[in-house]
């Protein structure tokens, strides 16, 4: 009897800690307006140098990264503590893209790619962790990171954290809905309502948030931000 007393309690515990943080209140900030780029700004290396198109643009109502020139779309605000609801598909040939939380200084690896934790949207790939310049903790870390003695932050270093499952991806061309949830250090992500990933004791809590053009085309229908308790 007592050890189905405490079979259900370690139940309800797991339940409650795969659920979504309490919201501060219902409204969500939309950080895509669905017209223009307001409240972002570019950050492409080539275009530094040459009269070239920016890759990221609104076409019918999307925000769509073109993939090149390769780089970043910013917010010029920075957040923490928030739920961001993503909702993207490849449109054409399924390709890489992701999400950044927790931006800071630009331009901090490979004169690329902002000091942040990048949440991978590759396709087959989806949820897995790269680490720019910060770092965060999963558990099984050298069985999804590799060996120990190769882990790190900057060039050269083993710097991704595999996802706990590639399998909640819908088809290429469909819409997919990504969630991340960012509380104090933690950072927690959801697939088409799958728990993918859950890193903990990260060096960063807040920062701007940003998405890769990096070789593929993406569009993003949904970017809607809601501060958490």
């Amino acid at each position: 009897m007592i050890d189905r007393i405490f079979t259900a309690a370690a139940i309800i515990l797991i339940t409650f800690a795969c659920q979504p943080t309490k919201e501060v209140n219902n409204k969500a900030l939309q950080l895509f307006n669905g017209t223009d780029l307001t409240g972002w700004h570019v950050d492409v290396p080539a275009m530094d140098t040459s009269a070239i198109q920016s890759p990221f643009t609104v076409r019918e109502g999307l925000l769509v990264s073109l993939g090149e020139p390769r780089g970043h779309l910013i917010t010029d605000s920075v957040y923490e503590n928030y739920r961001l609801e993503v909702e993207y598909r490849f449109a054409g040939e399924p390709g890489n893209c992701g999400v950044l939380v927790h931006v800071s200084k630009p331009r901090a690896l490979y004169s690329m790619f902002p000091q942040s934790v990048e949440v991978q949207m590759m396709h087959e790939n989806a949820g897995d962790f790269w680490v720019i310049v910060e770092d965060i903790t999963v558990p099984d870390m050298e069985t999804r990171r590799g060996p120990k003695e190769d882990w790190g932050i900057t060039e050269g270093k083993a710097r991704r954290i595999i996802n706990l499952t590639d399998g909640s991806e819908n088809p290429a061309g469909e819409w997919n809905t990504m969630i991340i949830e960012c509380t104090g250090n933690a950072i927690k992500v959801w697939v088409n309502g799958d728990l993918v990933n859950h890193g903990t004791n990260g060096t960063a809590s807040k920062g701007q948030i940003a998405i890769q053009a990096e070789g593929s085309e993406v569009e993003f229908r949904k970017l809607a931000l809601t501060l958490l308790d």
